[in-house]
């Protein structure tokens, strides 16, 4: 007797909850050879309000524990995808039509981007910090703190690797983040979603959602409560939309070489200068 093929439901990743859309819409994908692959859902922009309420709600816990913990979370994702490659590789065979031995090293590259941005998380205020010379009776310390709440556009392909070397550093600095999914290639992005669910990442920190760049860019570009934009998965003429209508509150918005790097984390990140009087 065979069992019944169980399609999987995909939805939106808010504030550590999977919600449907507000609007209920949903958008077809299709794979490598143009086969239906899965109904992602259509975010709306009251979806992207409920994500921004649930980054700008986490951000300071999470920006506040030590970056030792903040590097060993990370690690935990790491280790959660690497016990879920399967389902990674199949998805990215399915979406990208790569073969399973490609697939199986963008997961593996995928895997030790989380490693390698663990690491940094203690050692940012080594390399961006310092004790700063003053002519006056005064300790001068710089030392760098997160920025905020960061929207990311993900690369459509690499697929799983685009997302996690945008997310990575943004979380490794602090911050909370929007993770807006590739929208012809969604679906590692959504199943990341369940693996960061089930690590020790705090609700709200990450946000994933599925849709329509076109829809959702502009209020992204305009929404005051969004500090930073990665514009990795735009084109230039997006990337030109973006900048314009994120003016008003002199929105940071970078595009970084695709490649791991600690000025993806820096350019996030926050310079806070102490004077503190000696013998006091």
């Amino acid at each position: 007797m065979s069992s019944l093929d169980i399609n999987k439901t995909y939805k939106l990743f808010i504030g550590g909850a999977f919600p449907r859309s507000e609007s209920g819409r949903v958008y077809e994908v299709k794979g490598a050879n143009k086969k239906f692959l899965a109904n992602p859902v259509l975010a709306s922009r009251k979806d992207l309000r409920d994500a921004v309420v649930a980054a700008k709600s986490a951000q300071s816990g999470w920006a506040n524990a030590t970056a030792f913990n903040r590097g060993q979370i990370l690690y935990r994702i790491a280790e959660i995808m690497q016990g879920r490659s399967e389902q990674f590789v199949e998805e990215i065979c399915a979406l990208e039509g790569v073969t399973t031995k490609a697939a199986k090293l963008q997961v593996a590259e995928a895997i030790d981007t989380w490693v390698w941005y663990s690491g940094w998380c203690d050692k940012l205020s080594s390399i961006s910090g310092s004790q700063n010379q003053v002519s006056g009776p005064f300790y001068n310390f710089t030392t760098p703190e997160a920025l905020g709440v960061i929207a990311l556009f993900a690369e459509g392909k690499p697929s799983l690797l685009g997302a996690v070397r945008t997310l990575a550093p943004v979380l490794a600095a602090g911050n909370s983040a929007i993770l807006i999914a590739s929208e012809s290639y969604p679906l590692p992005a959504i199943t990341l979603g369940e693996v960061i669910a089930t690590s020790d990442v705090p609700g709200g920190v990450v946000n994933i959602l599925t849709g329509k760049t076109s829809e959702l860019l502009p209020w992204i570009g305009s929404h005051m409560e969004i500090d930073g934009v990665d514009v990795a998965g735009l084109n230039k003429k997006q990337e030109d939309e973006i900048k314009l209508v994120g003016a008003d509150n002199l929105k940071r918005i970078s595009r970084f070489a695709p490649a791991n790097h600690p000025e993806r984390i820096l350019s996030f990140m926050e310079h806070k200068t102490i004077w503190h009087p000696i013998g006091i």
